[in-house]
């Protein structure tokens, strides 16, 4: 969460002139549901399960860009399963990178409502050790500065492209 996935997945594809498609926003057009309702609904167990197999359907899709949750690496084989489908790419913030991605959009991100500085910061630690081993199994790991503006947000799709061999 905050890494710039969807911003960096979307620019990318409109530079390779390919389509882009965002995991939970294909699961929430598949199930015309969002996914804090499937959540609700079915817990973690019965999200993970969905979310594999909608990753399953739209990996098979060619030539697309893919921004997949920040927790779908971590269950199933879906790291494994990823890096066999094509080139994924590890966006790699800093925990305060995250912390100030995640500042600028704090209001839409229900995860993050009513935190603290302090908690928000405890929360982006705690999940960035969690991840890290299933995330460093990526093909290809960026580092990422802040993306504050358009400048930061091109030289980031720049440094992916150059990691690519694009």
């Amino acid at each position: 969460m905050g890494a710039g996935k969807t911003t960096v997945g979307k620019e990318l594809a409109k530079c390779l002139g390919v389509p882009f498609y965002d995991l939970d926003w294909y699961i929430e057009t598949r199930m015309r549901k969002k996914v804090k309702e499937i959540f609700d609904e079915r817990g973690e167990e019965g999200f993970r399960m969905i979310e594999h197999n909608m990753l399953h359907e739209v990996a098979e899709f060619e030539n697309v860009v893919i921004s997949c949750g920040g927790g779908t690496p971590c269950f199933f084989d879906n790291m494994e399963y990823m890096n066999g489908q094509g080139d994924v790419v590890y966006l790699r913030g800093t925990p305060d990178v995250l912390f100030r991605h995640l500042k600028m959009g704090k209001g839409v991100r229900p995860l993050l409502l009513g935190k603290s500085d302090e908690e928000l910061m405890a929360y982006i630690t705690e999940q960035v050790k969690k991840r890290e081993e299933y995330y460093m199994q990526a093909n290809h790991i960026v580092e990422i500065p802040c993306m504050e503006d358009e400048d930061k947000i091109s030289e980031t799709i720049e440094k992916v492209k150059r990691e690519l061999g694009i």
